[in-house]
């Protein structure tokens, strides 16, 4: 059986066609359902931000009083 021998340039154009095939069978959201999307996305990020920042001072606070007595 023989090989095909299949240059840099064939397989990169190859890679190209296959992609742009698959993002055509992709679904893509339309405005509202990307700006809801956004939207979510920046609240949870925010409400994490203050929990780990939360965390934070408290550990702070527990590590300060373990090792100096004081809060």
């Amino acid at each position: 059986m023989e090989k095909h021998h299949v240059s840099l340039i064939g397989k990169i154009r190859q890679f190209a066609i296959d992609t742009v095939a698959e993002m055509k069978r992709c679904t893509w959201p339309n405005r509202r359902q990307l700006l809801e999307s956004t939207i979510l996305v920046v609240v949870v990020m925010l409400l994490l931000a203050c929990f780990v920042a939360g965390v934070d001072e408290l550990a702070l606070k527990a590590i300060r009083f373990v090792t100096t007595g004081k809060f």
